[in-house]
């Protein structure tokens, strides 16, 4: 067969079933085994996590159209939304001084955690999957969702007694750390 753009390979991929078998299952592994091999909860056996991450890749490939359909609904919101933070990223390196980036760091974090329930929202209700007919009501579920995983972070980066010995660790330092190496 002769390709006379990469249209024709990709429409051939399609009927090969990249798009809806392989792509997500190498996603699947991928993101099992990077999250098995940091926090290495089952010892140093890199096989027994490639075991797992296999398991789990092909399990999620048991019911195709939920998931495939799933990732073809939620990459091109996902897409738009990290156009988005970058855009505003490259905006705060080009205006703001150096001193104060710090400070616009974790307002872009609480706007990249707010288009994530967004493209969230977005994603599950175009799936169909019913938010139970709350309509605007919706939002009062997101902005309770965001306080609640604001108080676990503050409470985890708060820690506990500081007597002086240590560095005050970030947010993600002390969620994570103790399974991180």
């Amino acid at each position: 067969m002769v390709f006379g753009s990469i249209a024709d390979i990709f429409f051939q991929w399609e009927h090969m079933g990249v798009f809806d078998y392989i792509l997500p299952f190498l996603l699947v592994f991928a993101l099992v085994f990077g999250i098995l091999n940091a926090t290495r909860f089952l010892g140093e056996s890199k096989g027994i996590y490639a075991i797992i991450a296999l398991v789990i890749g092909f399990m999620s490939l048991r019911y195709q159209y939920l998931f495939s359909d799933f990732i073809s609904e939620l990459f091109p919101r996902l897409g738009v939304g990290l156009a988005i933070l970058l855009s505003i990223m490259i905006l705060v390196g080009l205006f703001i001084e150096k001193d104060y980036q710090k400070y616009w760091a974790w307002g872009l974090s609480a706007l990249g955690f707010v288009i994530a329930l967004v493209i969230f929202y977005q994603t599950t209700t175009r799936m169909g999957w019913y938010w139970g007919g709350y309509g605007s009501e919706a939002v009062g579920f997101i902005v309770l969702a965001v306080l609640i995983v604001g108080v676990i972070i503050a409470v985890a980066a708060s820690g506990g007694k500081d007597d002086g010995s240590k560095a005050a660790k970030s947010g993600a330092e002390a969620i994570f750390g103790p399974w991180r190496k």
